[in-house]
C-alpha cells in the first residue's frame, strides 16, 4: 500500500500510527515544499508528485485548512483518492467546483471525523436507532478547553487554531461537534449562531461560538471555547422520560439516577484513528459503504460557517 501525506504535522502522525497498526509494510511518502524539510524515519520526502513514478492508494491531507482547497483540486485532478483531516475546507467559496471535480474523477474521499468512532458516541448511535419511539425535547453539547494547553512547548498563538488565514478558529477546530450531532439527529431546518473573540488569549481567531439548531420536534444548543482551563465535553439528551449525559473526556454514559449505562475503561482515542482509517481502506476496497464523503462534510460546514 502507497500513500501519500500531505502536512506532517502532530495529526498527521496520529494518521501514521493507525496506518501503520493496520498494515506494517506500508509505504509512505510525504510532499514537501522545502528542500530542508525534517527526514522522518520510514517516510519518504517528496518534491515533485509529477517526476515520481508511484501508484497511490490514497492521500491524506492534513496541512492547514486554508490549504486543502489547491491540494484536493491536484490529487483529484491526479485520481488519486482522499482522506481528508476535518474540517474539508476553510470557506464555502469553491466548494461546488470541488465537489464537481471529486464525482468527475470517480474519487473516493474521506472527511476524518474520528469521534464517529468513539464508543460513548457509537453507543448513543444505536440507543437512537433502537429506541425511535423515544421522544427528544432538547440537546446541550458543549466543548470547551485552553488553548495554550493543547501543544505543550509551543507558543500556542503561531499554531494554526489562533490564527484565521490558516483556517483556524474554535468553530473549525472543534468541528466535530457539528458532525457527530449532524449524525445523530440529521440536518436541523434552522441555524442561529455567535461566534465571537471574547477571552484574553490573544489571538485574532474566533474562541467562541454558540450554535442553536432547531430540528422538526426539538432544539440543540451547542457551546464551543477555546478558553475553558478545566475541560468538559459533554451531550446532554434530554427525553420525555429521561436525561442521558454523554461525558466525551471520562468515557461513560449516565442516567438520570446518575447511573452508567455505558463506559470504556480502558479507552484509548488512538483507538478512533485506528478504526476510522481500518473503516476508510475498507470502503476503498468495497468491503464498507462509504461514509461521511466530502459532499456529505460540506452540509455540516454550511452550518458551521453560517454568515461568513
Amino acid at each position: 500500500m502507497n500513500v501519500l501525506i500531505i502536512g506532517l504535522g502532530s495529526i498527521a502522525k496520529k494518521h501514521i500510527i493507525a496506518l501503520k497498526a493496520i498494515n506494517s509494510s506500508v509505504k509512505l511518502y510525504a510532499l514537501r515544499s522545502r528542500l530542508d524539510a525534517e527526514n522522518i524515519d520510514e517516510i519518504t520526502n517528496i518534491y515533485n508528485l509529477d517526476k515520481l513514478n508511484v501508484v497511490f492508494d490514497f492521500a491524506i491531507i492534513s496541512n492547514p485548512t486554508s490549504l486543502h482547497s489547491e491540494y484536493i483540486k491536484l490529487l483529484s485532478d491526479k485520481e488519486i483518492n482522499l482522506f481528508i483531516e476535518k474540517p474539508p475546507v476553510s470557506s464555502l467559496d469553491e466548494v461546488d467546483y470541488l465537489i464537481g471535480k471529486i464525482q468527475e474523477k470517480n474519487i473516493k474521499s474521506y472527511v476524518a471525523c474520528n469521534l464517529r468512532f468513539h464508543p460513548c458516541i457509537n453507543f448513543i448511535k444505536e440507543f437512537l436507532t433502537k429506541n425511535k419511539t423515544k421522544i427528544v425535547n432538547e440537546v446541550s453539547v458543549y466543548c470547551g478547553s485552553y488553548l495554550p494547553d493543547w501543544r505543550p512547548g509551543k507558543d500556542f498563538r503561531t499554531i494554526y487554531s489562533a490564527n484565521p488565514e490558516m483556517g483556524g478558529g474554535v468553530h473549525l477546530d472543534l468541528f466535530h461537534e457539528l458532525d457527530y450531532i449532524h449524525w445523530l439527529f440529521g440536518t436541523p431546518i434552522k441555524t442561529q449562531t455567535i461566534k465571537r473573540n471574547v477571552s484574553s488569549l490573544n489571538i485574532k481567531a474566533i474562541d467562541y461560538a454558540n450554535y442553536i439548531l432547531e430540528f422538526e420536534s426539538f432544539t440543540a444548543n451547542i457551546v464551543l471555547n477555546y478558553y475553558r482551563r478545566d475541560p468538559k465535553r459533554t451531550i446532554e439528551i434530554l427525553f420525555e422520560d429521561e436525561t442521558i449525559t454523554i461525558d466525551l473526556i471520562r468515557n461513560r454514559i449516565l442516567n438520570s439516577k446518575e447511573e452508567i449505562l455505558f463506559e470504556s475503561k480502558n479507552f484509548n482515542m488512538i483507538d478512533t484513528y485506528t478504526n476510522q482509517m481500518e473503516f476508510f481502506i475498507e470502503s476503498l476496497n468495497n468491503k464498507q459503504e462509504q461514509m461521511n464523503t466530502f459532499s456529505e462534510s460540506i452540509e455540516v460546514l454550511k452550518i458551521c460557517l453560517n454568515n461568513e
